[in-house]
């Protein structure tokens, strides 16, 4: 059941991939979620190499399925990550925070598949033709750093545009928002919010519990004024940050207010003044459970909803 060109593409069960989520996405989620018959994702975000380099080694020492890593193109160690990524012979990367282009053809030249995030319709196409595998397509209800277009309108017109797969990004966590993917033209989903509260995601269990507790509007957006606006849950941290924002500060010092702020929120677990970064789909999510678990649940209630949509349609040839 649902096995499209992404299963074909990445080698595995379910059309499902893990967000490549800064802090959070390390080895033993990657591995859970490979294992569970979707495709897991080691986050380099800012790390050293050498620390990216032990992770997907760590990786391959527990999993024989295929993984990926995703490399945040603003990061400093962006080339260098890049080149391990070749040596280390990683089946796929997913990129963000850039344009991937020029990495691209050396990406190629060792048969790793490339599938970049992308927010917009303009940027989805340019890549399709610089030879990217799959695109990742993320509506602004995601987690994270985010762009302004909602999942629902720029799916479809995504699929439209381009020829290869479109992964649907942002606002899904259940099978319901699977389905709904897969109907705008989708042929697979990335989740964010939701695998941080699994068993295997090793984010501190303050900032799983703040997730579990999100309401519908627990959510808010930092950082539209700098360019580079990032969804997270309401706290100390988001409420200081717009206060300063009222005040006039420089694009600089906002900046500066938030480095280290994520890491402070999953590793030392300070969710009131630091950045717990999560999709709108929070409000949704109200209990831990293994990756595998997590991915099994999705596929079963999306083929329980596909059965209702079946028979709605009956009742309307009657």
């Amino acid at each position: 059941m649902f096995s499209t060109r992404v299963c074909k593409l990445l080698d595995i069960k379910y059309p499902i991939i893990q967000g490549g989520m800064a802090w959070v996405a390390t080895h033993e989620l990657a591995v859970a979620v490979s294992e569970g018959g979707g495709l897991g994702v080691i986050a380099a975000g800012n790390l050293p190499p050498d620390v990216v380099r032990d992770e997907i080694r760590k990786a391959k020492k527990l999993t024989k399925k295929p993984f990926g890593v995703n490399i945040m193109l603003m990061s400093p160690y962006a080339e260098d990550i890049v080149g391990i990524i070749c040596e280390e012979r990683v089946p796929v990367v997913t990129t963000g925070a850039g344009n991937p282009s020029k990495f691209i053809k050396e990406f190629k030249e060792f048969d790793i598949k490339v599938i970049p995030v992308v927010p917009t319709m303009s940027l989805a196409r340019r890549l399709e033709k610089q030879g990217a595998d799959a695109l990742i397509v993320e509506g602004t209800e995601a987690g994270g750093h985010i762009g302004e277009l909602t999942t629902m309108v720029l799916i479809p017109q995504v699929v439209d545009e381009v020829k290869i797969p479109v992964i649907a990004a942002g606002g899904i966590a259940d099978g319901r928002g699977f389905l709904a993917a897969l109907s705008l033209g989708a042929e697979g989903v990335q989740l964010g919010t939701r695998f941080v509260c699994s068993t295997e995601c090793v984010a501190h269990d303050n900032f799983k519990e703040m997730i579990l507790k999100a309401k519908d509007r627990s959510t808010v957006v930092t950082g539209r004024n700098t360019g580079y606006p990032a969804r997270t849950l309401k706290n100390s941290f988001t409420k200081e940050y717009f206060e300063m924002e009222k005040k006039g500060a420089t694009i600089q010092e906002l900046e500066a207010f938030t480095v280290g702020r994520l890491k402070m929120a999953v590793k030392e677990g300070e969710v009131v003044n630091g950045s717990v970064m999560a999709g709108q789909i929070s409000g949704l999510i109200k209990e831990i459970k293994p990756c595998k678990e997590i991915i099994e649940d999705i596929i079963n209630e999306a083929g329980k909803y596909l059965d209702m949509l079946a028979s709605y349609r009956g009742g309307w040839e009657q």
